[in-house]
């Protein structure tokens, strides 16, 4: 069970909604996060390059665990169309014992199937000569 210490939320940004959904389900897909929300229509200002931008953009809040971090990191990064994307993590304190499992029961690798035991062939007795 993850101890709410083991949570961690993680926030990033990207321009379009079509790169919100392919960030999420990327991070979902590989177990990297439980959940991850999109909330639309922030607006930053922020100085790139010399110069000050304002822009629209969509905010995803990650939801996984402290462990997940670098995987989550590094699919940001791999996915997002940004030269240099935001990918913040932030501890969570305290989270409610079900949901920490949850999260942890999503984040987990996957078991793997009992593989089933071979069939034995019967063995015929052989017959006297």
């Amino acid at each position: 069970m993850a101890k709410s210490e083991e949570l961690i939320v993680v926030v990033t940004s990207v321009g379009t909604e079509e790169q919100a959904l392919d960030v999420a389900h990327a991070l979902v897909r590989g177990r990297r996060a439980a959940c991850v929300n999109i909330v639309p229509n922030i607006h930053s200002v922020y100085r790139w390059k010399g110069r000050v931008c304002d822009d629209g953009e969509m905010l995803l809040i990650i939801k996984t665990r402290a462990s997940q971090f670098e995987g989550v990191r590094d699919t940001i990064q791999r996915v997002n169309t940004y030269e240099l994307p935001e990918v913040l993590g932030y501890r969570v304190d305290k989270a409610s014992p079900g949901f920490a499992q949850w999260i942890e029961k999503m984040t987990a690798a996957p078991r793997a199937a009992a593989k089933p035991k071979p069939r034995r062939r019967a063995v015929k007795p052989r017959k006297k000569k």
